[in-house]
C-alpha cells in the first residue's frame, strides 16, 4: 500500500486504471470502477477532516527519488483553471529500475519529505494526501509505468480480460469490489434517476428556504448493503440517514433530505458525505458541496 491506511475501513480504492484502449472504460475485472484514459489506482480517504490530520504517503517499492513538486495549493479544482501542465498536484516520482516508475499525486502542500536523488526503501515517508492538482476530494493517485507504458499493478501483461489475474506487482494484492458510487450530489427536491445520470438535478447552490436533499447514484449493490448519508453544515449536522438495499441492483439511486427549517438554513458551506457499506466493509465514499446564499 503506497498510503498509511486501513483499506476499506479508513481508505478506499475509488478509481482503478482504464485498460479499454477504446472511448469507454474498464477497470482490469471489466467492471465500472474507473474513468476513459484513468492512468493509475486512486486511494480516497473518507473526509477532508481525516485529510487536515494528516495521512502518510509512503514508498511503494525501494527505489530513487528522480523528481518532486512542493508548492500546489490545497484547494478543489474549478473547472477552467488553468494548471499549467500540474494536475498531478504536489507529487513525488520514484525510479525503481528495469524501467519501472511510479508517481504519487495530488499530495499536501509543503508535506513533502524527500529529494531528488534520495534513495528510498519501500514503507519510506514520502509525505502526506493532500489536495493539489487536478482533483475535488482528498485521495492518493499512484501511477506505475515502464519506460512509455502504463502498467495497471493489478494484472501486469494481463492477457485474460475480465478474469482474476494470475500475477500482480503487489506483495498483498488489495480484495476486489465491483460495487461502487457513480456520483453524490445535493438537489432542492428528490431527483429523477435520469436527472442524476445527466447531472441536471446537482445544484451547488440553494436559498435559506428550499429543501435540502441529498442524492447518490450507485452499481452494483448486493441485497443487504447499506447507505449512509450525512449532510454537514454550519451549524453542525443537519441529518444523517442509512438507506438499505433489499434486493442486489446493477444501478441504484437513493436520496433523502430535510425541508428548511422555521427562518431558513444557516449561510453558509455545506458538505453532504456518501458512504456505501457491505457489511462492516467500507466499499465508497463520495462526498457533495453546495452554498446557502
Amino acid at each position: 500500500m503506497p498510503l498509511d491506511c486501513v483499506l476499506d475501513e479508513t481508505c478506499v480504492i475509488e478509481d482503478y486504471p482504464d485498460v479499454d484502449p477504446t472511448e469507454t472504460a474498464a477497470d482490469y475485472r471489466c467492471g465500472l470502477k474507473t474513468r476513459d484514459g484513468h492512468s493509475g489506482t486512486d486511494f480516497a480517504l473518507l473526509s477532508f477532516e481525516q485529510m487536515e490530520d494528516g495521512v502518510r504517503v509512503i514508498a511503494a517499492a525501494d527505489g530513487r527519488v528522480e523528481a518532486i513538486r512542493n508548492t500546489r495549493p490545497d484547494q478543489p479544482y474549478v473547472p477552467g483553471t488553468d494548471l499549467n501542465g500540474e494536475e498531478c498536484g504536489n507529487a513525488v516520482r520514484i525510479n525503481h529500475g528495469n524501467g519501472y516508475q511510479s508517481v504519487y499525486c495530488h499530495m499536501k502542500l509543503g508535506s513533502v519529505r524527500v529529494t531528488p536523488g534520495q534513495r528510498v526503501v519501500r514503507g519510506q515517508l514520502l509525505g502526506e494526501v493532500g489536495l493539489s492538482g487536478l482533483t475535488n476530494y482528498p485521495h492518493l493517485h499512484l501511477t506505475i509505468t515502464q519506460g512509455p507504458d502504463v502498467i495497471d499493478p493489478f494484472a501486469p501483461g494481463k492477457t485474460n480480460a475480465c478474469a482474476e489475474p494470475r500475477e500482480t506487482l503487489w506483495l498483498d494484492a488489495p480484495r476486489y469490489t465491483d460495487a461502487g458510487l457513480f456520483t453524490v450530489g445535493v438537489s432542492d427536491t428528490v431527483p429523477e434517476f435520469g436527472q442524476v445520470q445527466s447531472g441536471e438535478a446537482r445544484r451547488t447552490s440553494l436559498s435559506p428556504t428550499d429543501a435540502m436533499v441529498l442524492y447518490t447514484h450507485a452499481f452494483h449493490g448486493d441485497a443487504y448493503d447499506r447507505i449512509e448519508m450525512t449532510m454537514n453544515g454550519p451549524d453542525g449536522e443537519v441529518f444523517t440517514h442509512t438507506a438499505r438495499l433489499d434486493d442486489d441492483q446493477a444501478q441504484l439511486m437513493r436520496a433523502y433530505g430535510k425541508r428548511a427549517p422555521d427562518g431558513g438554513w444557516a449561510k453558509g458551506a455545506y458538505r453532504g458525505y456518501v458512504q456505501l457499506f457491505r457489511g462492516t466493509t467500507l466499499l465508497a465514499v463520495r462526498h457533495a458541496d453546495v452554498i446557502v446564499d
